[in-house]
């Protein structure tokens, strides 16, 4: 299987890129490295939820002595708006931390991000982070993520994914200076989260790691972690829905595997499954984020395959999946990925993720606009018109395989 992985793309050529990543602790008592820290104040970003649930004062009690004064900044919702991250800017400047801590799921992790090159850059706003930027970061502070859910691997990487509530769009922002510097994946985090949640977050660590793998930007040093993650999401992700906290290996293996994945985001990049589904899910915002995005994903696979340059063959293999030409290895794909989801019961067209074919009639034309412009769509090997995005769409509600 080795070579074969190897070859299959020998006559590939990357053009210069980087490696990008946080330092890690991961496994068992990692939160524990926050008493090694080195400071005076700590601005925590977090929601309301976990602030209740004990995931603040966790945090609170292993920095200890060591960074003694702590902020709590309990606001971030789901797909954070550009108004809660100046809320939060706003809150940092006047506090004045050392350390920022993004402390819960990608939601929470991006708005610490946001907050911090703002309170960094207050010349800036949100929507201007932009790769191209030189932001000057770490003058005041210095940035941990430490993840409460096993999905976005926001922890791991510079990706910013903001919400513009009144334009109904999500907005995919990046700078490399954004990279946390420390990232801490304690599974004991993620231990007790419901079927749901475990669900709607494991599911989009595969799409990540498909993608990341089958995009234009993949390379060498972000294969093999791709194929790994996909191969762990596919042996663990089952059980540790169905067994949750009873099963520590499965906790962990998701853990460790929604990090690695994590890191091919920035390092390689998503396509076009993550460009619908930000689409989708800044007007749907009953449905999870990972959950509509995997709804798109085995749709976008048949989309790409059939534009004959598709990269799919060693996904099968690393996956055990039969595989023959690239056409058959993709449907194959395409097929598991659905097979996987109903297998932990999540949703497998825009239909059964409850959304009905008025309200989507109602918003398709902007739909496909916001799709259009998504950065994430730059890096499909086959960008779709936008009669063919409408049809991915049509196609994604129906639960139909895609034939054009």
């Amino acid at each position: 299987m080795r070579d074969l992985l190897v070859t299959h793309h020998a006559s590939r050529i990357t053009h210069m890129w980087f490696f990008k990543c946080p330092e890690f602790f991961f496994g068992e008592d990692s939160l524990s490295q926050l008493g090694n820290l080195s400071g005076q104040r700590a601005f925590i970003v977090t929601d309301a939820n976990l602030l209740a649930l004990g995931f603040v004062a966790q945090v609170q009690q292993a920095l200890g002595t060591a960074v003694p004064h702590q902020y709590i900044f309990a606001e971030v919702e789901p797909d954070p708006s550009l108004e809660t991250v100046q809320r939060g800017a706003a809150a940092m400047l006047a506090y004045e931390p050392d350390w920022i801590i993004g402390l819960g799921g990608g939601s929470c992790m991006d708005a610490a991000k946001a907050m911090w090159v703002l309170y960094e850059r207050p010349d800036l706003s949100p929507d201007e982070i932009s790769p191209m930027l030189d932001l000057g970061l770490r003058q005041k502070a210095r940035l941990i993520c430490i993840p409460t859910t096993a999905g976005t691997g926001s922890e791991s990487n510079f990706a910013v994914v903001l919400t513009d509530t009144a334009a109904h769009r999500k907005l995919t922002l990046a700078n490399r200076e954004a990279t946390p510097d420390i990232a801490i994946v304690d599974p004991a985090l993620t231990a007790n989260l419901p079927a749901g949640v475990t669900a709607d977050s494991g599911i989009d660590v595969l799409t990540h790691a498909i993608e990341a793998y089958s995009c234009t930007w993949a390379n060498d040093f972000t294969d093999g972690l791709c194929l790994h993650a996909a191969r762990t999401v596919f042996a663990y992700l089952p059980s540790a829905i169905k067994n949750g906290a009873s099963d520590p290996v499965a906790r962990e293996k998701m853990a460790n595997a929604a990090a690695i994945a994590g890191i091919t985001l920035g390092n390689s990049s998503v396509a076009l499954a993550h460009a619908l589904g930000h689409a989708a899910g800044a007007v749907f915002r009953q449905v999870a984020h990972g959950r509509i995005t995997a709804i798109f994903l085995p749709y976008t696979i048949e989309f790409v395959a059939n534009g004959g340059d598709s990269r799919y063959t060693d996904l099968a293999l690393a996956l055990g999946l039969p595989n023959g030409d690239e056409q058959a290895a993709a449907q194959n794909l395409a097929t598991a990925v659905r097979g996987l989801m109903h297998e932990v019961r999540l949703p497998t067209s825009l239909q059964e993720a409850g959304i009905s074919l008025a309200e989507l009639e109602a918003v398709l034309p902007l739909l496909c606009e916001h799709v259009d412009v998504d950065a994430n769509l730059l890096m499909s090997r086959r960008i779709p018109t936008l009669e063919e995005i409408e049809q991915l769409f049509r196609y994604a509600y129906a639960g139909q395989e895609v034939d054009f």
